[in-house]
């Protein structure tokens, strides 16, 4: 599986991006794809994922503001982030978990820069 993410940049607070997340190659052994991102100096955490269901789920700090939906059988998945605020400032990256335990591919990542 290979994962191309895209769509990150600057953008003021209050702003938006929608950050796409590109699949190919063995597509039918993801699970899930989910959206992790990194800030200067913190761990990278969890930001959204979705299944092949469509059951998605948030990291507390962005419910509300940011939407995570899938298209293809997850061969696409965008991740719309409304009213950014400076604290979501971080390298974004798409991961795709395998079925079958926590094994999966990780995208290039995507920078997201929001200015106060």
């Amino acid at each position: 599986v290979q994962l191309q993410a895209s769509g990150g940049g600057l953008v003021q607070a209050g702003g938006s991006l929608r950050l796409s997340c590109v699949a190919s190659g063995s597509i039918f052994s993801i699970q899930t794809m989910n959206w992790y991102r990194q800030a200067p100096g913190k761990q990278r955490e969890l930001v959204a994922a979705i299944t092949r269901g469509g059951i998605s789920n948030y990291a507390d700090s962005v419910k509300g503001r940011f939407t995570i939906s899938g298209n293809n059988a997850l061969k696409t998945v965008y991740l719309q982030m409304e009213s950014l605020e400076p604290e979501d400032t971080a390298v974004y990256y798409c991961f795709a978990k395998l079925w079958g335990g926590t094994a999966g591919y990780w995208g290039q990542g995507t920078k997201v820069t929001v200015s106060s």
